[in-house]
């Protein structure tokens, strides 16, 4: 549980210090989570242990309040402002636009890469995607180019003018990781790599923390708590499918876990619809439906050749069907008044 405490108006700032340093001198932590008009602490740590009758003992408190959530930096209950991550080029997560992030699943070479940022950046897509490292399920796949290809990832970024995201396998990599990437991915398969949750909070990068397969939205939304919990709250959640019963698709899109999230927590959060379907033909229906309920972002593979791409083909658009694609998540988006940047 956490515990939220309302302190009475026209308190001095003498009074709130001494009343923080009791509370701090208990083993808590403070954070301050009011308004303008509002004096508001939430507390961090086994809260439990702390009587409410005991806050509310003193004179300047005039509510304490238990709420039923397990993380707490991530609650909205904590932090009721949209939490905005702005990168370098100006691609903004959290406010009231969606970002488009596009490339190929896996870095195969600088040619495959150039042809893929050069066209993406005619229309306007602010963030690539690659893969470096490739965690795949059978041992004989690709596995990735490794550190040439995050290299490979960051100079084409650097001459298009684009953030660029790649995920991350392993905490020995975050020295390399925070030079070469703007966007620090987390795959579904390490939602609960706890360990390297807890190294990412060090990160000097934002997160992208992507939802398990089998994982509820208050599970995913824990994993967020462990990095924010260590330092970083610059987190994005990335909804990319669940395991069901159900086989024609490659996961479940819970499209619905947009609006629990945005209820739930101050973070922004992405559809990404290629890791969902498993299917091309599917991805523009599915991205006009995610922009709808007020995604902050799409993560969308596109190939040059998926034909003969190394690693999900089958769920990479070509370039004609993108810029198709483009043109009607423009139209929508105008519509509905969210911007796609």
């Amino acid at each position: 549980m956490t515990l939220i405490i309302k302190l009475k108006k026209d308190v001095s700032n003498e009074a709130i210090e001494t009343f923080k340093q009791a509370i701090e001198a208990k083993g808590f932590t403070l954070k301050d989570i009011g308004s303008e008009e509002t004096t508001m602490f939430g507390v961090l740590g086994d809260t439990k242990t702390l009587d409410v009758r005991d806050v509310l003992a003193y004179e300047i408190v005039s509510d304490a309040v238990r709420i039923q959530s397990p993380f707490k930096e991530a609650s909205r209950s904590f932090h009721k402002e949209n939490t905005v991550i702005t990168l370098k080029n100006g691609a903004t997560f959290g406010n009231d636009e969606s970002v488009m992030i596009a490339g190929p699943c896996s870095i195969e070479s600088h040619t495959q890469l150039d042809t893929i940022a050069a066209y993406l950046s005619t229309q306007g897509v602010k963030v690539l995607r690659g893969g470096a490292f490739k965690p795949r399920t059978s041992p004989y796949s690709f596995q990735g180019l490794g550190l040439e290809g995050l290299k490979m990832l960051y100079n084409t970024g650097q001459k298009y003018n684009m953030a660029v995201i790649s995920e991350i396998m392993n905490k020995e990599d975050l020295d390399t990781f925070n030079t070469y990437t703007d966007i620090i991915q987390v795959g579904a398969r390490n939602m609960a790599n706890f360990d390297l949750l807890k190294a990412l909070g060090k990160a000097k990068k934002p997160i992208m923390l992507k939802r398990g397969l089998s994982a509820t939205i208050e599970e995913w939304l824990m994993s967020a708590e462990y990095i924010m919990a260590h330092g970083n709250h610059e987190v994005i959640l990335a909804e990319r499918g669940i395991r069901t019963f159900e086989t024609y698709t490659r996961n479940t899109l819970d499209i619905s876990a947009v609006l629990a999230v945005k209820e739930l927590s101050h973070l922004p959060v992405i559809i990404d619809p290629s890791h969902a379907a498993g299917k091309y033909s599917m991805i523009e229906k599915l991205s006009l439906a995610a922009l709808a309920v007020g995604a902050d972002g799409l993560m969308v593979e596109v190939h040059n050749d998926p034909e003969n791409a190394l690693s999900d083909g089958a769920q990479s658009l070509k370039f004609d069907r993108f810029s198709d694609m483009m043109q009607n998540l423009k139209t929508l988006s105008h519509a509905i008044k969210r911007p796609l940047q």
